[in-house]
């Protein structure tokens, strides 16, 4: 039941230092709430030949390049050759991946980005899991609480998951491509391989293999030129 919305179905662990956080969970949120205590242990663990420690609980990698001027609080752990550009304002609870970007005023908030994520301009990524390869275009950003404060329900393929958390974000599945100005609503899930057309206010799940015209018009891949 809502198979394809599973962490197994999404995100292939391989490609994430963070994967350990998945063991013994179903679905992506339900690892929301662990990130921050999970960064500490990690961080505690990582090698001091290749991490250097900046700051209460915040690890940089030696081959990451992170501009002076962008603002990092713990906890945070940045990947061997990310680039945090200018301006970038990591609030916390981030794990950054190896070779990912996150760019110019781009705001992070409790999240994991899996290896060479880009999050590169004037993003918002917010209690949100993106997958390896996931890329947010340019204005992109996740809303991660409803208008009503309600809390929120997974809109599953198969039947609504109801999550008991407030604040959630999306997730993204590998090498998916979110369009230039487009909104990701609280709970969305994009499925691998899929891509949302710029300017899109998504809601519920769109399955893997996909392009995300609009909300009446989903169609797969391989039939579309």
């Amino acid at each position: 039941m809502n198979d394809s919305i599973k962490i197994e179905a999404l995100f292939d662990l391989k490609e994430t230092i963070a994967a350990d956080i998945f063991e013994g969970c179903i679905f992506p949120w339900e690892v929301l709430s662990k990130i921050g205590e999970f960064i500490v242990r990690l961080g505690n663990s990582l090698p001091e030949s290749e991490y250097e420690k900046r700051g209460e609980n915040i690890w940089v990698a030696k081959s990451a390049r992170v501009f002076e001027t962008a603002y990092i609080s713990g906890p945070c752990i940045i990947g061997k050759n990310a680039e945090v550009r200018h301006c970038a304002f990591i609030r916390g609870n981030a794990v950054v991946g190896e070779g990912a970007v996150v760019g110019n005023s781009t705001e992070l908030k409790n999240v994991i980005l899996f290896n060479k994520v880009q999050v590169p301009h004037y993003n918002y990524v917010g209690d949100s899991v993106l997958g390896y390869k996931a890329h947010m275009g340019a204005g992109s950003i996740t809303s991660n609480v409803k208008s009503d404060k309600k809390l929120i329900v997974i809109k599953g393929p198969d039947m609504p998951v109801d999550t008991g958390i407030k604040k959630i974000g999306a997730f993204l599945g590998d090498n998916v491509e979110i369009g230039c100005g487009s909104v990701l609503n609280p709970g969305t899930i994009v499925g691998r391989n899929s891509n949302i057309y710029p300017l899109s206010s998504v809601r519920g799940c769109v399955p893997a293999e996909s392009i995300y015209k609009n909300r009446n018009e989903i169609v797969e891949r391989s039939l579309t030129i």
